[in-house]
């Protein structure tokens, strides 16, 4: 009955039914959707950019938001780097990305590695321990408590030692670690080979992949980061770039420019806003497009291997 069945469901093709080609109409509508989800993309970074990039004149003319450029008038990106909140910010941003994704990774890293030999000390207790982290959250205060008892106030640790290990990224790490084959590890050990020295030697190199795609997961949330500024930090010279993105967006503070010669003009406002909002995206945006080949092969097959 059931290959009758199957024998009415495929075509001519001799292809079941749900993979056949779709019709010129499901192509169409496919067509205008992701050309929709494009433009909802392109358009506003398109007019950021262009808006960053445009004189006094043509946003007045414009009427704010300018989406048709004409002319390029960098004055407001000059302005932003010449030093100052803008430029001082971008630092504690680079600072903290920087240490805070080398942190994470080392920690991430050797938890996992641990947490897949189903033979080390505690496997068991530690790994339900990381887990329960999904279910049960701390809560806002008794984060806050612990970060100042711990005399972590005011401080760039309060941007990185919180969020230093994400249980989700250590899961996928040691789904990928187990997938490794047990005799490649076996055959090391025999040979004399350290646990320190099987996870640099062997594991580490096979596991580029996920350790870049995680890697990029720790930066973009490190660069991004602008809660834990707004609780823990209240000194304006360790202000990282989001918290200042959003002082200026939002808040409609002017950032101060120290390193101006006497006498320069500055661009308008809004072109200025734009200039900030581009800075704070493009080096992810420009990070990225390296990293994305090992999306695949990094985190989709470590969780189907798990």
């Amino acid at each position: 009955m059931s290959v009758q069945l199957a024998t009415k469901l495929r075509k001519p093709s001799g292809r079941p039914a749900w993979e056949e080609k779709p019709t010129p109409v499901g192509l169409a509508v496919k067509g205008l959707v992701l050309t929709g989800v494009v433009l909802a993309v392109i358009v506003p970074l398109w007019t950021v950019v262009v808006t960053s990039l445009s004189s006094r004149q043509t946003i007045n003319e414009a009427g704010g938001l300018v989406m048709i450029p004409k002319g390029i008038d960098a004055s407001a990106y000059v302005v932003i780097f010449s030093g100052g909140t803008v430029t001082r910010a971008l630092w504690v941003s680079t600072l903290v990305t920087v240490g805070g994704t080398a942190i994470s990774l080392v920690l991430t890293v050797l938890a996992a590695y641990g947490l897949s030999r189903p033979g080390s000390v505690g496997h068991r207790s530690l790994l339900f321990y990381f887990l329960l982290t999904f279910l049960i959250y701390p809560g806002l205060v008794p984060s806050y408590l612990v970060v100042t008892g711990l005399g972590l106030k005011d401080s760039l640790w309060a941007l990185i030692l919180p969020t230093a290990v994400s249980v989700f990224n250590l899961v996928v790490i040691r789904a990928f670690f187990q997938a490794i084959p047990q005799e490649l590890l076996d055959s090391a050990r025999i040979d004399g080979a350290s646990e320190l020295r099987i996870l640099t030697r062997i594991v580490l190199p096979l596991s580029k992949a996920v350790i870049a795609v995680v890697g990029l997961f720790y930066a973009v949330g490190y660069w991004n980061t602008w809660f834990n500024a707004l609780l823990y930090i209240d000194d304006n010279d360790k202000f990282p770039i989001q918290r200042i993105l959003q002082s200026i967006v939002l808040q409609g503070q002017s950032p101060t420019f120290s390193g101006l010669p006497v006498g320069t003009s500055m661009p308008p406002t809004l072109a200025v806003k734009m200039a900030v909002v581009v800075v704070a995206v493009a080096p992810i945006a420009i990070v990225y497009p390296f990293i994305q080949r090992h999306f695949v092969k990094g985190v989709i097959l470590g969780a189907i291997k798990g």
